[in-house]
């Protein structure tokens, strides 16, 4: 169940509510006792999912972090000295005599 953030207008009270999503806003102040309170729009909650399964790239311990920089680095060496492995070697041909 969310948590929803209210403010009153009468006093400037601030307060949080645990209810759930189907239930009505409330609209007495729990200080003054007035019915002049409003729900506010707040960020909420920032989730983080870790763990397998969940964003597993985004929280990479650093060792793995360090090998990919390296292979990142390995790989634009190879590719400046003008190695192009994405050319097909020729092949050779066998004739028969017959």
């Amino acid at each position: 169940m969310p948590t929803y953030e209210y403010k009153c207008r009468a006093c400037d009270h601030r307060f949080e509510a645990f209810q759930s999503i189907t239930e009505d806003p409330l609209e007495k102040c729990p200080k003054c006792g007035n019915y002049s309170v409003e729900r506010l729009i707040s960020a909420g909650g920032g989730l983080i999912f870790k763990g397998s399964g969940f964003y597993i790239t985004d929280y990479r311990k650093e060792s793995y972090k360090k090998d990919a920089k390296k292979d990142a680095a390995v790989t634009s060496t190879s590719e400046s000295k003008g190695t192009d492995s994405s050319k097909p070697a020729a092949k050779s041909e066998i004739k028969s005599k017959d």
